[in-house]
């Protein structure tokens, strides 16, 4: 299995914009479905508290956050959106209004290091993407501290939010997920995961794109939206 860099996963994204004719949306809504699924296989069975922190930024990866904030809320979690630069793209205002009619909290303000290890079994980093380059803007950096240090296990989605897309954790403060879950095929940063479950998902790559870029992807089974890696 292909571990795509940076300016490869640019690439595919666009090709499947452009020449197959998906649109953000629909690509979203797959990715978020999928990473909600993955949660679920790796922590429904064994995470106490149900209640979950999404931490979603203002790109497309902030975006597979809100959708999976949605449908784990149809899996019976109390996710709670943490969502600090909202944009006023039509896309993202009907994704934040879907989670809050859905009852889902969508705050601004950073819950605090206390506030997380206390109420929370779960936090879904779905901060930067692959299109993330070092460093963190200011705007992120108390949130950043916050995962830095919590004792709640953390899902990361797609790229582990600060860490650089190929070379992957930038010190030894960088955050530490329990779980990546990639989306299309995994980024070359992924190989520096330790002791992580690692999920596949966005079950939509065309077969041609796939040779393309000689992904060699794993099967997935049976009508499973995921696949794990490890």
């Amino acid at each position: 299995m292909k571990y795509l860099n940076q300016q490869e996963a640019i690439n595919v994204d666009e090709e499947l914009f452009n020449e197959y004719k998906f649109s953000v949306d629909q690509l979203m809504e797959l990715a978020g479905l999928s990473c909600a699924h993955a949660i679920n296989d790796c922590y429904g069975a064994t995470v106490e508290k149900r209640k979950v922190l999404v931490c979603c930024g203002p790109g497309n990866n902030g975006g597979d956050g809100l959708v999976a904030a949605r449908h784990l809320v149809l899996m019976n979690y109390e996710p709670h959106v943490y969502y600090p630069k909202q944009t006023e793209k039509v896309l993202f205002v009907n994704l934040q209004h879907q989670c809050e009619s859905m009852g889902i909290a969508v705050r601004q303000e950073c819950p605090t290091l206390e506030a997380v290890n206390r109420e929370f079994g779960l936090v879904v980093d779905a901060l930067f993407g692959f299109s993330f380059k070092p460093p963190v803007r200011e705007a992120f950096a108390p949130i950043m501290g916050v995962l830095e240090k919590t004792t709640v296990p953390i899902v990361s989605i797609d790229i582990p939010s600060g860490w650089h897309v190929e070379e992957g954790p930038q010190n030894e403060t960088s955050i530490k997920p329990s779980c990546l879950i990639s989306l299309t095929a995994p980024k070359m940063c992924a190989k520096h995961l330790a002791n992580a479950k690692h999920y596949l998902g966005g079950r939509f790559v065309p077969p041609k794109l796939q040779e393309k870029y000689s992904m060699d992807l794993p099967t997935y089974s049976g009508n499973n939206l995921f696949v794990q890696l490890n």
